[in-house]
């Protein structure tokens, strides 16, 4: 158990219900937030469900248009806002080793067809008594179920860089941790070896609620 301004927080039971959430790049508000419900969460792994039909917040312009429409040149240049909206793709599983400067996600085709790993290069999460924040950094890397792999949103990553929403030397610890998961992915370590992609949900799950507060700033604790 650690203290913290808003309580003790302790390990989450399974079933229970969090906030996975990311700060806006550059800033300190949060512009993405999903609630999620966790699987298991030990010393050595936090994995979490976002079930379908799940009530998100993304980012969007200022205008509504959604950010993948804007071109890249403008994406992270144009104001913005967020907009609450719903999950409506398969369900996510995500998976995160305390300090790891990354996540992986299951994603599945309908009817439970396994369709691949995706390696979210993002800050260690930070932990508090309603959930995890951490701050994408653009890179990722896709996984498939023959174990081949390749990078994905390099254009963005250089974009960022150029917008200045990452600065040389973060740019370089993306690259190397980008690096080192690679090195997970050749030698097939977990999660990718430990047949997460055969996992299902408890049928009794509730999905949660996307609660009112939920950019509130909590105080952060260690993993």
């Amino acid at each position: 158990m650690r203290r913290a301004a808003e309580g003790s927080v302790r390990r989450w039971a399974p079933g229970t219900p969090i906030l996975w959430r990311y700060r806006e790049n550059a800033g300190e508000r949060f512009h993405i937030a999903r609630p999620v419900t966790v699987v298991r969460d030990d010393a050595e792994l936090l994995a979490v469900w976002m079930a379908p039909g799940t009530e998100c917040v993304k980012p969007v312009l200022a205008d509504g248009t959604p950010v993948h429409l804007e071109p890249l040149e403008s994406r992270y240049t144009k104001p913005r806002a967020v907009q609450r909206d719903r999950w409506f793709g398969t369900g996510v599983l995500k998976l995160a080793r305390p300090g790891e400067p990354w996540s992986v996600w299951l994603f599945w085709e309908p009817g439970w067809r396994f369709k691949n790993w995706y390696v979210n290069l993002e800050q260690p999460l930070a932990r508090w008594a309603g959930g995890v924040d951490s701050e994408d950094h653009f890179l990722d890397i896709s996984v498939h179920p023959d174990r081949s792999w390749h990078w994905r949103d390099e254009d963005e990553f250089a974009q960022a860089q150029r917008d200045g929403l990452l600065d040389g030397a973060t740019a370089e610890r993306v690259r190397a941790a980008g690096r080192a998961a690679v090195e997970v992915i050749a030698a097939w370590g977990p999660p990718f070896s430990q047949g997460w992609q055969h996992w299902r949900p408890e049928p009794s799950w509730a999905v949660p609620s996307l609660p009112e507060d939920w950019d509130r700033t909590p105080a952060h604790v260690s993993s």
